[in-house]
């Protein structure tokens, strides 16, 4: 159970530190994966604040999700997506301290 936190805070820390380097310049392939463990890491701890009874939460981390969608991505400017990475990374950042995995989601997951 202990790894599972571990993931679980790890996960958090890995995409907000690549949501802050999509602040500098790379590659369009850059930006795709960042989608991709944004949105799955946004939509796997929505549903984990859902299950905590943290509705708030839950619908800031699901309409990040919706905003990193790969599948239908959104085409915004660069300074809209700055803008929307660093909030972005503050507020997983501050997810990592504001919602837990609770007992009830790990016994779904295992």
């Amino acid at each position: 159970m202990e790894r599972l936190l571990y993931f679980s805070v790890w996960s958090r820390i890995v995409t907000a530190v690549l949501l802050f380097w999509a602040l500098d310049r790379h590659s369009y392939g850059y930006y795709t994966f960042l989608r991709w463990i944004s949105c799955g890491v946004s939509a796997y701890f929505a549903y984990v604040a859902y299950e905590n009874e943290k509705t708030a939460w839950a619908w800031i981390l699901g309409i990040m999700a919706l905003t990193f969608n790969p599948i239908i991505p959104f085409h915004l400017k660069r300074d809209t997506w700055h803008l929307i990475d660093f909030v972005s990374g503050i507020l997983m950042a501050a997810s990592i301290f504001l919602v837990k995995v609770n007992k009830r989601c790990r016994n779904e997951i295992l």
